[in-house]
């Protein structure tokens, strides 16, 4: 019970410290950059369609609890990464392609685009709904994939999830990608918690802890 009490104060401090670098800095210009609204003191950004309010004080979800680090992390990063020119790199790569993504590669194959596939082999429909319910939409591109949808896991960070169904020679697949400039708006560790949360949501789960 000491282990929970001090990782939830570790967890704490840390979000505190983030919140205080964003609330003390020139938050305000970086939103125009960005896609959030503020609000007084407060900040709406959308995190997979669903608006979470950052404020000096803490952040809150739409229902009005407060997240999971996981989510947390994902969106004060997305504040205080914020680049300072409007990258134009739009091309889609898989999350390895990131430099400095190898530590974190192996987990992101297994935990999000292996889990997606084995969730949902023999499952398209139900993929497919579960995207649809989560806000992802075919985009207008021509892929030879069973299904392609696309996600605004923020306003500046689409992902794009390809799956094609098992068959008589081949199992499920499926690939989750980012914009290349993505990493410009975000570290991998945070590109990769995104992937993990994509994979929780289209599964019907909760939102991971990291």
């Amino acid at each position: 019970m000491t282990d929970a009490v001090e990782d939830i104060t570790i967890y704490d401090k840390t979000r505190q410290q983030y919140l205080n670098e964003i609330f003390g800095g020139d938050y305000l210009s970086k939103l125009l950059k960005l896609g959030g609204q503020a609000n007084g003191d407060e900040i709406t950004i959308p995190l997979f369609n669903k608006p979470y309010r950052i404020a000096p004080g803490g952040i809150i979800d739409p229902s009005g609890k407060k997240p999971g680090h996981s989510v947390s992390v994902v969106l004060c990063k997305y504040l205080l990464l914020c680049p300072s020119d409007s990258p134009a790199e739009n091309d889609w790569v898989s999350y390895r392609d990131f430099k400095d993504a190898a530590p974190f590669a192996g987990a992101f194959a297994n935990n999000v685009e292996k889990a997606i596939a084995a969730n949902f082999s023999g499952r398209l429909a139900d993929l497919e709904e579960s995207c649809l319910k989560l806000g992802g939409c075919p985009p207008a591109i021509e892929l030879s994939y069973h299904l392609i949808m696309k996600f605004d896991a923020l306003p500046m960070v689409p992902v794009l999830l390809l799956f094609n169904d098992e068959d008589s020679e081949f199992s499920a697949q499926c690939s989750v990608l980012f914009e290349r400039r993505a990493n410009r708006y975000l570290d991998v560790e945070s590109l990769a918690i995104l992937g993990w949360l994509l994979a929780a949501y289209v599964q019907g789960m909760p939102e991971i802890v990291m």
